[in-house]
């Protein structure tokens, strides 16, 4: 049940995503909930239920679909208020909502991507195994697995879009896989508002200037419609 202080909430992150100058977004696995993913640390999450000893099924990445989130985030972008894009998912559910990909930083990489272990060229995956086009390095699948450094273009990104955040929106993120992790606090530092939509609790939540426990779906969507009433009346 949605606590009765919602739509006051979604008015002030519509009102605040109205005065911001440099909007950064961060997504972590619970966006993609709605679209059938799994996430890691929810109630039915895959670590949860591990840690249950209870079985896992394992991602269906080629059957989903952006869902009402991914596409409020697309919103964003198409009416000029999204100054950039952090995630943490390899799904490519952004990038086929319409996000570009020159407003995205991918920091564990994407299941549909190649990336060269020299250069870092990024390309479709579909010859895997051949020669990096760019400089001739090995091209190997983009997904970044525990122990793997992060692509460092994208973090270099992530931290530099981080720093002239003035509004950091943290959606689906439990904010405790780190470098990822690191960058709303990088914003905070730099003076940005937080505003976290999350189920589950974070190690921000205290710093946060606004907190939904709500569903995505529950905040997101409904605040991007009063950002277009308010750019409409503005």
């Amino acid at each position: 049940m949605a606590a009765p202080d919602l739509s006051r909430r979604i008015e002030t992150l519509a009102r605040w995503m109205y005065e911001a100058r440099h909007l950064v977004v961060f997504t972590g696995a619970g966006i993609s909930t709605e679209s059938g993913l799994p996430d890691f640390r929810g109630p039915e999450g895959i670590w949860t239920r591990q840690a249950k000893g209870l079985p896992t099924e394992g991602k269906d990445f080629a059957s989903a679909e952006p869902n009402p989130g991914h596409m409020a985030i697309a919103e964003l972008q198409e009416m000029g208020r999204l100054a950039f894009l952090i995630s943490q998912n390899v799904d490519n559910l952004h990038l086929r909502s319409g996000i570009r990909p020159e407003l995205i930083a991918e920091l564990h990489g994407n299941v549909t991507k190649l990336r060269c272990g020299t250069c870092e060229f990024l390309m479709d995956n579909f010859d895997d195994g051949m020669p990096c086009p760019v400089c001739g390095g090995q091209m190997a699948s983009s997904v970044v697995n525990f122990g793997q450094s992060l692509p460092q273009k994208d973090l270099a990104d992530a931290y530099q879009q981080s720093r002239r955040a003035d509004l950091f929106l943290v959606v689906g993120s439990s904010l405790v896989v780190t470098p990822a992790a690191d960058m709303p606090r990088v914003a905070l530092k730099a003076g940005a508002r937080l505003v976290i939509i999350n189920q589950g609790e974070t190690p921000l939540d205290r710093g946060a200037h606004l907190r939904f426990h709500e569903g995505i779906s529950q905040v997101l969507p409904p605040a991007v419609i009063r950002l277009k009433e308010l750019l409409k009346a503005g």
